[in-house]
Formats: structure tokens, C-alpha cells, sequence
């Protein structure tokens, strides 16, 4: 992890608790918790999906709770831990959907994310969060997917 001279072990807990935070919001089918963890202006990037603003994600996933993520779980743990400054981190986590009854993340749904962690008014909110597919890689340069 890089630190600061300003970051504390307090900001450290803080930034990597946002994964929790997330992790809960979803086992509830939380749309508004999940959202919350945005600033009001944040995105979320998914393979073929931009949300930006806390509405924009809140109404997207009270949807996708719905359907596409019915009776799933979210997993993810921090990797990396970077500070930029005392108010800006860079947490980079793995991680996935869990199908129900998974216990396992499967290569399908394998996930590498990059949260932009921001400080506002004391407390440590996702500026930007984008995850890729862990286990698929790009073809070659010069040859169709």
C-alpha cells in the first residue's frame, strides 16, 4: 500500500471498508445503499454499461436486482491500496457475482475492479468504479474477437 504522510490508518480502513459496504448493499438487493456509496456525481462502468450519478446507478440496479442479479451475491477483496493524495485512493480489488448456491466465483463472472476512493465532508465515497472480466483476455492485435 502507498501512503501519504497525511493518510491515516483510519483512511485506510475506510477506503477498503467501501468493498463491505458494497458487498452488503448487494445481499440486500440494496439499490439505495449501493448507490450511496457514489458521490453524487460518481460513475460506474461495467463491460457495456455507463451509469453516471448516484440516480443514474440507483435506478439501474433496482432493475437489475429484479432480473439479471436475482438472487446473487457480490464478492470482492482489495488487492492494491494506493493514496494520490489525503483525499484521493486508488483500491483495486478481485472479485465477482456469485450465481445462488455459489460458493465460488466462477471464471464467467471473475471480476478485476478500480474504485477512484474520494474524501468529501469526512467521509470516503467511489468517484468512479470500473471492473473487466479477470479471466477473458483481449485477442491479439490484428484478429477478430
Amino acid at each position: 500500500m502507498t501512503t501519504t504522510p497525511e493518510t491515516t490508518a483510519a483512511d485506510q480502513a475506510a477506503v477498503a471498508a467501501l468493498t463491505q459496504r458494497v458487498i452488503a448493499a448487494w445481499a440486500y438487493a440494496d439499490a439505495d445503499s449501493f448507490a450511496d456509496t457514489f458521490t453524487e456525481d460518481g460513475t460506474m462502468t461495467l463491460p457495456g454499461l455507463y451509469k453516471k450519478g448516484r440516480e443514474e446507478i440507483r435506478t439501474y440496479l433496482k432493475d437489475a436486482y429484479a432480473d439479471q442479479y436475482k438472487d446473487t451475491q457480490v464478492t470482492g477483496k482489495p488487492v492494491d491500496l494506493r493514496f494520490l493524495s489525503p483525499d484521493v485512493a486508488l483500491l483495486l480489488t478481485q472479485g465477482g457475482v456469485l450465481a445462488a448456491g455459489e460458493t465460488e466465483v466462477s471464471d464467467d463472472q471473475a471480476i478485476r475492479a478500480a474504485w477512484t476512493c474520494v474524501k468529501q465532508d469526512g467521509d470516503w465515497y467511489l468517484a468512479a468504479y470500473q471492473n473487466s472480466p479477470a479471466t477473458k483476455a483481449l485477442p491479439p492485435p490484428g484478429t477478430s474477437s
